[in-house]
């Protein structure tokens, strides 16, 4: 590695010094260097990718100059994930002319650098480029800077109602008793049930997450406390269950609320005896854990029903939680959508897109996000892939409507256009279960499939023929 240091600083006063990383692996550049280093800028020189990882996992550059005067699939491989492991850089690509003429060069190009040159170079263009690169990667920096209050816990938010949360988390972080989890789908409650795991006491062990909605009935109980070698037909070694292998950590039980009975009696005399009997044994085996659970229908109205036994729901809401759907969380739709294009945009699948039209910014502070933080992630994924420039608009995230609505769209159309909104997400939330949808949008099963008809929303062909059928009972 070489460094070039500028030591003409002005006056007495030291300026802040901004480190530039150059990776030339043929040392086209060696000679010019010295000609692109500005009074307050530090260049170090790589000769390979490995060296230049080392470097950015130490210490923080603002600007990255890349030579590549052939580049092959390996290579160019090795350089997107160098650029990857480092988003909050600039990155500055030196070519040959003849590179150019190729279309997948061209789209490596426009998506992974700020700007390029081609060899030979131009050093006083090259100079001034890489200053005002220096000067984007400040302003980005200082934005992250002023974020660093963006959330607590590993979880992003600033709003009075995600303040008001992250105070109770920090209280129930110490404690040893069960929390349980309320909030509508799509709220992050598995998230918070990490946090609960990685700032507590029991951070160094396991983390076990089991979605109670999602195994099989008749696999549940060999998924919770596993089962001997022979236990039943196809049983041909020992399985370690879920609860078992919690030990010592978290057990985080999502969608508890979907818990056949039968298995609630078990789960409720784990509980009380702090023990398990793997399936086809006798043997009882101690075990320590901390139960975290999560639903988000209303337990109490599930015993009231029948379907939820009592007992447990005391066992389990010792601490009760609830996480703010994303429509309370006023000021926290755009710090989540800008933190979600960043750390997708940076990732293996990085792309042109940069940031939000001021009009997409204002369609979803006006959307009410049925589907909450999930939801806002996947319209953001989908818009970084699917737009054709670098800022996303309210189109991108198919929320054009809510663009409309202050250019005089009707109530009605604003109104339908919500209600196909909620019914999908709630909807997906749900695997397409037509009866589980309606109980949680507090409507009939009749009432849902007439809204599936009217803003003709597809569903796969078992449930098609179902709403068919209770169309016809209506």
């Amino acid at each position: 590695m070489r460094v070039l240091v500028n030591t003409e600083i002005n006056g007495d006063v030291t300026m802040k010094r901004r480190n530039v990383l150059v990776f030339d692996a043929h040392g086209l550049l060696a000679e010019q260097l010295p000609l692109l280093v500005a009074a307050d800028q530090t260049v170090h020189c790589f000769e390979s990718v490995p060296a230049v990882q080392k470097m950015l996992a130490k210490d923080h550059c603002s600007v990255g100059l890349v030579v590549l005067d052939l580049l092959t699939p390996e290579l160019r491989e090795e350089v997107e994930r160098m650029i990857a492991c480092a988003p909050m850089m600039e990155w500055i690509g030196v070519v040959s002319p003849d590179s150019l003429a190729s279309r997948e060069f061209q789209t490596f190009i426009l998506n992974a650098f700020h700007d390029f040159h081609t060899l030979p170079i131009e050093p006083r263009r090259l100079a001034m480029s890489i200053g005002h690169a220096c000067g984007k990667a400040r302003m980005r920096q200082a934005l992250v800077s002023k974020n660093d209050g963006s959330g607590r816990f590993g979880i992003c938010g600033t709003s009075p109602a995600m303040f008001k949360f992250f105070r109770q988390l920090e209280k129930v972080l110490d404690t040893e008793l069960p929390v349980l989890l309320g909030g509508e789908s799509g709220t992050g409650k598995e998230l918070v049930a990490r946090a609960i795991h990685n700032y507590s006491s029991r951070s160094g062990k396991p983390f076990v997450v089991v979605n109670c909605g999602a195994i099989p009935i008749n696999l549940i109980q060999s998924e919770l406390f596993g089962h001997e070698k022979g236990a039943f037909t196809g049983a041909s070694q020992r399985k370690i269950g879920s609860i078992e292998s919690a030990n010592g950590g978290v057990l985080f039980l999502d969608e508890i609320g979907d818990l056949p009975l039968g298995m609630q009696v078990n789960l409720l005399r784990v509980l009380q005896e702090q023990a398990i009997t793997r399936l086809g044994s006798t043997q009882s085996i101690p075990v320590d854990f901390r139960l975290v659970a999560a639903t988000h229908v209303d337990l109490q109205e599930a015993i009231r029903e029948g379907r939820f036994r009592e007992d447990l729901f005391y066992r389990l809401n010792v601490i009760h939680m609830q996480l703010p759907p994303l429509r309370e969380r006023a000021g926290d739709v755009r710090l989540l959508a800008e933190t979600v294009l960043q750390n997708f945009s940076s990732g293996p699948t990085r792309r042109k897109v940069s940031g939000f039209t001021a009009e997409a910014i204002g369609a979803m502070e006006l959307f009410h996000w049925p589907g909450n933080v999930r939801e806002l992630i996947n319209r953001v994924h989908r818009a970084v892939v699917m737009s054709d420039s670098k800022l996303i608009t309210a189109a991108d995230l198919g929320l054009a409507i809510f663009v409309q609505e202050n250019q005089g769209v009707t109530l009605e159309a604003a109104r339908a256009s919500f209600e196909r909104d909620i019914i999908e997400s709630s909807l997906r939330a749900n695997g397409n279960n037509v009866s589980k949808a309606a109980q949680q949008l507090g409507v009939s099963r009749v009432t849902l499939y007439r809204g599936i008809n009217k803003f003709n929303i597809e569903l796969n062909s078992k449930l098609s023929s179902d709403a068919k059928t209770g169309i016809c009972q209506a």
